[in-house]
């Protein structure tokens, strides 16, 4: 009787449901104070310096996690840091949800403010699940389907904190603002225990992990379908990418099309709420209604760039986010704001798929690596930004809240540059390939 036939658990497609549905949860963090900045700015009397750190504290470990957890996809597939990745943003919730508890809101003081700061640094380790998704899923499809599967798993996962942003309100209101964290924490927990039954790893990384021999596990692999493998360790993806110079200038790509969208997915409120003294409830579904823009246009935007380039489809959309931040620094009027800020989200959105696209053009020896550095240091921004739109409103005062939207007019031009260079400089990398 022959040898039985290796068989692979799970297909491409359950493991991009489980990936996107782990990452939708996961990202949901980024918006856990934006929506209740407020509640928190007048329970414990902190500067605007303090809110903007605070609102931006998820997307600190949710940025720089993003560097090793990606690039440790090349070793284990995936599937543990993705779930170790969700645990610790559960633990984080349910700091908050004991310290709101147990505080909130007559023992709610200043010096709780640390505390508060290290549950929402936790709790942002989830959105640090977004760079092993595009490992795991990029291992499971054809390179033909990566684009599609990526932006799909990119674009849909992103849509978690404009959800967020309309959901948690209504909760708090129904509940309180304890019960609203409660309500994030039950949805986490549900998250985790769907990715655990979907989110399986690639055929390579079954096989391997049945008899620890890499080439017969890439030979079954190849019989599933299986195109892309890893070709080394962690450190070595993440050293070999961190040579390449054409890795910087996606870095900053994405530090200003996907970290800017964090941080305005967070800062909006405030800034709706502040400087055109919009109600609470109409502040969030402005804000949902930039986040989910920029997160399902994101899906197009990934097949634009297949079709168009990754290269003219950047410049396109970073002339709409140019127009729209334009429009945002100088304008008065709500309903053109309301304008300046669906132009910025969708040219974020689509510049986010623009730059995947990029990244095994530009460094095709060092994918995994390179998608480490651009999501990390790129996701930063979303820690970043909103600090310096806090110091532009203490500076300037009232009007800083629209002014400082001018770091994005800044940083839309600065990145038109970046295209330009990569794009002058392709020749010369293909005579290096072809060396």
């Amino acid at each position: 009787m022959g040898a039985t036939q290796p068989t692979v658990t799970g297909s491409a497609n359950r493991a991009l449901i489980g990936a996107t549905i782990g990452f939708f949860i996961g990202a949901g963090s980024v918006s856990l104070f934006g929506p209740t900045a407020h509640i928190f700015l007048k329970a414990m009397h902190l500067s605007p310096q303090q809110v903007g750190l605070l609102v931006a504290m998820p997307m600190l470990t949710g940025s720089l996690l993003r560097i090793p957890f990606g690039a440790s996809v090349d070793r284990n597939g995936g599937r543990l840091p993705f779930l170790v990745l969700l645990i610790a943003s559960v633990i984080g919730i349910a700091g908050l949800y004991w310290m709101l508890l147990t505080l909130y809101p007559n023992h709610l003081t200043a010096k709780y403010y640390p505390m508060l700061l290290t549950f929402g640094a936790l709790a942002g380790c989830g959105i640090a699940t977004f760079s092993v998704g595009i490992g795991q899923v990029s291992y499971w499809y054809s390179k033909k389907k990566q684009g599609w599967a990526l932006a799909v798993f990119g674009g849909l996962g992103d849509s978690s904190p404009g959800f967020v942003v309309l959901i948690l309100p209504a909760v708090i209101m129904t509940v309180g603002l304890w019960g609203g964290y409660l309500f994030s924490l039950a949805i986490i927990i549900v998250g985790i225990i769907i990715y655990y039954l979907m989110g399986l790893n690639a055929p390579y990384y079954q096989f391997y992990k049945r008899n620890h021999d890499t080439a017969r596990a890439t030979e079954e692999a190849k019989k599933y379908g299986q195109e892309l493998f890893p070709t080394g360790g962690t450190w070595h993806t993440l050293l070999l990418s961190a040579k390449h110079w054409r890795t910087w200038p996606l870095v900053i790509l994405y530090f200003t099309n996907f970290g800017g969208f964090l941080a305005l997915t967070a800062w909006l409120p405030i800034f709706w709420q502040t400087y055109f003294h919009v109600g609470a409830f109409h502040s969030v579904v402005l804000t949902a209604v930039f986040s989910l823009i920029a997160a399902f246009i994101r899906v197009y935007g990934g097949k634009l760039s297949d079709e168009m380039g990754g290269e003219k489809t950047a410049v396109i959309s970073l002339i709409v986010l140019l127009v729209g931040s334009v429009i945002m620094t100088f304008s008065s009027l709500l309903w053109l704001t309301i304008i300046g800020e669906i132009l910025v989200g969708a040219g974020m959105g689509v510049n986010n798929a623009a730059v995947f696209k990029l990244v095994p053009h530009y460094v095709p020896d060092a994918v995994g690596g390179t998608a480490g550095w651009v999501g990390g240091l790129g996701c930063l921004g979303g820690f970043a930004i909103p600090p310096i739109l806090g110091d532009i409103v203490a500076l300037v005062g009232i009007n800083g809240y629209a002014l400082g939207f001018g770091i994005y007019i800044i940083l839309s031009i600065l990145c038109l540059l970046l295209v330009w260079l990569l794009y002058r400089t392709r020749a010369n990398l293909t005579a290096h390939l072809s060396r």
